[in-house]
């Protein structure tokens, strides 16, 4: 019998405002120039949960200096799904699909912790073609138990939706794109495990860091992975391949 996943301790989320800045500060003194520059194609970004354009600044700033279009999801602060999930999904799909009907090369979606939900759903909702997906810190169990947001949640959205068993079923679905889900086991609001995603093609890569949670949207070994990531040419998608610590591939358990 497996044993439950929890979500991390007061300890690990108590320091993960000090772990961030740290994080945020050597993300300042990083050499851009070791990266591949980008093909100037489309990223969009969608924030966490109480987090907005300003949050994800620096990753949008990251990605632009590489060359591509990076933008964030359009609709200010993030305060979570409201009403029909499904319903609410489809609609911020048909937005992407609007923002983004003239990219022919298709684009990229980066999701940080509950944005990477969205980023995985509106993949899979896309009639513009999508070259890969990237979540960074994002459960896909759809188990409050597992993170320590409950109380944000309430604070930014009054209640946490009530998920059915069938749609929680479908989160765990990987989109048909290639799929890179980042995680750090030092994470202090969600709970690594529930970050990982099952083989279900073989397009999917599960990806170790060492991070805070709120830092992992400048953390300089996400920062390299994305920029790797995003590198990779339309339907010549491979690994990650294993590059200098703390960056570190971890296959799925």
């Amino acid at each position: 019998m497996k044993s439950a996943i929890l979500s991390p301790s007061w300890t690990l989320l108590g320091i993960e405002p000090f772990r961030a800045a740290f994080e945020y500060a050597s993300s300042r003194l990083m050499d851009h120039s070791r990266f591949e520059a980008g093909d100037g194609h489309p990223v969009v970004v969608f924030p966490g949960l109480a987090a907005d354009a300003q949050t994800v600044s620096p990753l949008l700033e990251f990605c632009r200096k590489l060359g591509y279009d990076a933008r964030d999801w359009g609709r200010g602060l993030n305060t979570g799904p409201s009403g029909d999930i499904d319903a609410w999904l489809d609609t911020l799909a048909e937005e992407v699909n609007d923002r983004f009907h003239a990219a022919e090369g298709g684009i990229s979606l980066i999701g940080w912790s509950l944005g990477g939900i969205y980023a995985r759903e509106v993949a899979k909702r896309m009639t513009v073609p999508i070259r890969q997906v990237i979540t960074i810190g994002t459960p896909i169990t759809g188990e409050a138990a597992q993170t320590n947001v409950s109380l944000l949640y309430h604070w930014v959205s009054g209640a946490l939706p009530e998920l059915n068993q069938g749609f929680k079923a479908r989160l765990k679905t990987a989109p048909p794109q290639p799929l890179t889900a980042i995680h750090s086991r030092s994470d202090g609001v969600v709970a690594w495990q529930a970050c990982l995603q099952s083989a279900d093609h073989d397009w999917i890569e599960n990806l170790e860091v060492d991070s805070s949670h709120c830092g992992l949207c400048w953390n300089p070994a996400v920062l390299g992975i994305i920029a790797d990531r995003l590198a990779q040419a339309p339907q010549g998608w491979m690994p990650w391949q294993a590059a200098p610590a703390p960056a570190r591939a971890g296959a799925f358990q």
